[in-house]
């Protein structure tokens, strides 16, 4: 019996207990965890720390923003994956948690125009007189070059031209070879893969620092374009298509498969490489010339004087860029490691017409991001083509986003696209030009948005060899953005009043905003009225002109 009595006494207890439980309130705080994990990176152990955050319900989160969202955020509530959140007016994108784990983020630098410029310049006026440099005594460079040459089919033997060449490199370039070096970490895997592939020498991989400064963009004088600087017609010969939207000699992989056909077919013409290159350079005629005008020599040193003088320049600049990377750590160059290497990157085929604007407002990826991964797009559109793939590439962490919200990212894109008032750009047609008259305040880079060209294609339809314009001054220009066809001139009534202006909606967007007047960029808005993010708030009033 007194056990019965004992047995009453706790369950009467715990009941207590229990009632005294669920009258206090429980206070419910967001954990986090710090995680740490060592991956091999460029041979060397690297620590990388994320911070997990965890709600009440133990649930893993990216941020603590998904915790506790802001009092004042505009939030869109969709549960379905076809359908977007906005959080503070910007697109909040949940990438798959596991997926998540195994990306890496890097930033990255993207390559100038004035490198390209530089590298051009320097060849075609290169000079072979003495130059000093103690730091590299003569017997040094020749046991150097000695080295060089037995690992390499190029004929690197020593002599005063080349050596003058390396001395005026190391001694002006310096800082520019430093940036060629970093930049190199993300294009030189691609272009080893292939070389490889076509059995030539991994060492060709310096030739596109001679053509391109490795901006795959870049456009010489006479149209060569792309990092191996492709004429149109070569171009096509190997499969390189152009069209209005996109130019393939400005594909890192497609323009660099392209090269090693064509050097291959080269070696076996010229059975030297030397001579390959330089035929690379300014085609297989001028060699052959050169090599006739010179009595029968072959050795490319014996024919550079009957070469054309850009030519003449072309492999001594090779060799001694081949040499300064070769030899980078004992001339004292300070390379930074780059912050997205092309493997840290991945494509998407994409399924509907894009625009690099609507990628950077949703992903939140600068522009100037996705034309460094995507150089090919010319109009910054990518288009959708029957029996045709067209690629996105994105650093791996911004692809695990994109196909975890593919759904909703093209039915926004097919939303903002039916808002437009404009068609998209159709196929160039060349003979429609408009005459612009520079103003106070222009710049090329300017003048170029407006219009929707290149500052590249400026210069080169009027003549300039630099970026400088004069007030006043007339240029010639073939637009391609909507609503900018040729018209003629016809005296206009000058519009004195103030600057336009555009009242915000609920659902407006910068780029949504930007089509709805021809020749306005979303930089455009944000300089204008100086905004640094793209946050809009409904009744806000933007300048959407400048006069």
């Amino acid at each position: 019996m007194k056990y019965l009595v004992s047995i009453l006494f706790l369950l009467c207890a715990f009941a207590g207990m229990a009632q005294e439980a669920k009258e206090k309130p429980v206070i419910k705080k967001p954990a986090f965890k710090i995680i740490k994990d060592t991956i091999i990176l460029d041979g060397k152990k690297t620590v990388m720390t994320d911070t997990i955050y965890l709600d009440i319900q133990n649930e893993i989160k990216r941020s603590a923003d998904e915790i506790l969202p802001q009092l004042d955020s505009v939030q869109t509530a969709l549960n379905d994956k076809d359908s977007l959140n906005k959080v503070n007016e910007s697109y909040k994108l949940l990438d798959n948690e596991m997926a998540a784990k195994i990306d890496s983020l890097w930033l990255r630098e993207l390559g100038g125009s004035e490198l390209f410029d530089t590298i051009h310049k320097e060849i075609s006026e290169l000079k072979y007189e003495p130059v000093v440099y103690q730091e590299l005594p003569t017997d040094t460079l020749k046991a150097r070059l000695a080295r060089l040459n037995a690992k390499t089919p190029f004929n690197i033997e020593y002599n005063p031209s080349l050596e003058s060449v390396i001395r005026r490199f190391l001694k002006r370039r310096k800082k520019s070879m430093e940036r060629l070096m970093k930049i190199s970490q993300y294009y030189f895997p691609i272009f080893e893969q292939e070389l490889d592939n076509y059995n030539i020498p991994l060492e060709v991989k310096y030739l596109a620092i001679v053509e391109s400064a490795l901006n795959p963009r870049a456009r010489s004088r006479v149209g060569a374009t792309g990092l191996w600087q492709f004429m149109y017609q070569t171009g096509k010969q190997y499969d390189l298509n152009v069209s209005s939207y996109v130019d393939e000699r400005s594909d890192p992989e497609k323009s660099t498969t392209a090269a090693c056909k064509y050097l291959a077919s080269l070696y076996k013409i010229f059975g030297d490489w030397d001579l390959a290159l330089a035929a690379y350079n300014s085609g297989p005629g001028n060699v052959s010339k050169a090599i006739r005008r010179s009595g029968g020599y072959e050795n490319y040193w014996n024919i550079r004087p009957n070469l054309p003088r850009e030519t003449a320049g072309y492999l001594p600049a090779f060799l001694a860029t081949m040499y300064i990377f070769e030899y980078a750590d004992e001339h004292g160059f300070q390379v930074e490691t780059i912050e997205v290497p092309h493997f840290a990157t991945d494509t998407i085929r994409v399924k509907q017409l894009l625009t690099f604007d609507q990628i950077s407002e949703v992903l939140n990826v600068k522009v100037e991001d996705i034309q460094f991964f995507n150089p090919a797009y010319k109009l910054d559109i990518i288009p959708h083509i029957k029996d045709r793939n067209y690629t996105l590439r994105l650093p791996v962490q911004e692809v695990g986003k994109f196909v975890n919200n593919e759904a909703a990212i093209y039915n926004l894109a097919k939303e903002e696209l039916a808002k437009r008032e404009k068609p998209l750009p159709q196929l160039f047609e060349m003979d429609k030009r408009t005459r612009y008259r520079v103003r106070q305040g222009d710049y090329l880079g300017k003048i170029a948005r407006r219009f929707g060209v290149r500052v590249s294609d400026i210069k080169r339809w009027n003549g300039m060899r630099s970026n400088r314009l004069r007030i006043g001054q007339r240029l010639t220009i073939y637009p391609k953005k909507p609503g900018f066809a040729a018209k003629k001139s016809s005296k206009k009534k000058k519009n004195t009043g103030n600057a336009k202006t555009y009242t915000v909606k609920s659902g407006d967007s910068l780029w949504s905003i930007a089509q709805k007047f021809p020749g306005v960029s979303v930089k455009n808005i944000q300089k204008w009225n100086d905004i640094s993010g793209n946050k809009l708030k409904p009744g806000m009033k933007l300048k959407v002109s400048t006069k």
